[in-house]
């Protein structure tokens, strides 16, 4: 008789359907909103709510959290970004139960150590979101929804995160494959 693995993990959606309804809920924010969707401005609501709290002198005399307030009077609970952020982590959490792939787990190739992996991750996170801030948004803001909108801007900016992922993959690839 054969046993069924409970612990298995589930295949992943199709990656077209998941496209396809990517765009979907993309169309629905920019018609909703009139904004489309991105990450980097909720972690820049969120940034600049926690300055004003804890040091809310150096928020007063600073350019940049001035105008930014000026522009959101009302805080970060206010922006429907930051919901859309802990919408994400929540979905993806019971996303990863449902298919029975919750764990923590650190990939990297073969050839790369722990210490490395983690220090390079938080290291290219922090360039990825200073690149953000430099470039007025994240991929999603910035790529998807500039495309969304047919943006030279957006479009240049996708073609400018591929072709410097393929262009960087070369000269990495020896750490992650065997």
């Amino acid at each position: 008789m054969k046993q069924k693995n409970i612990n298995k993990a589930k295949p992943y959606m199709n990656p077209y359907l998941a496209g396809f309804l990517l765009g979907i809920v993309l169309l629905a924010t920019i018609y909703i909103t009139g904004r489309g969707l991105g990450a980097s401005g909720a972690v820049k609501s969120v940034v600049v709510a926690s300055v004003e709290g804890i040091a809310p002198q150096h928020a007063e005399n600073t350019a940049y959290y001035q105008n930014y307030a000026e522009q959101n009077p009302q805080g970060p609970w206010k922006d429907f970004l930051v919901f859309e952020i802990v919408g994400v982590l929540v979905g993806a959490f019971f996303s990863g139960v449902m298919a029975n792939r919750v764990g923590l787990k650190l990939e990297k190739g073969p050839r790369v150590t722990n210490a490395t992996r983690i220090i390079t991750a938080i290291i290219g996170g922090a360039l990825f979101g200073f690149g953000s801030q430099l470039g007025r948004g994240c991929t999603s803001g910035s790529a998807l929804s500039g495309m969304a909108v047919l943006s030279l801007g957006g479009i240049l900016t996708m073609l400018a995160i591929f072709g410097g992922a393929y262009a960087l993959a070369f000269f990495f690839r020896k750490l992650w494959l065997k």
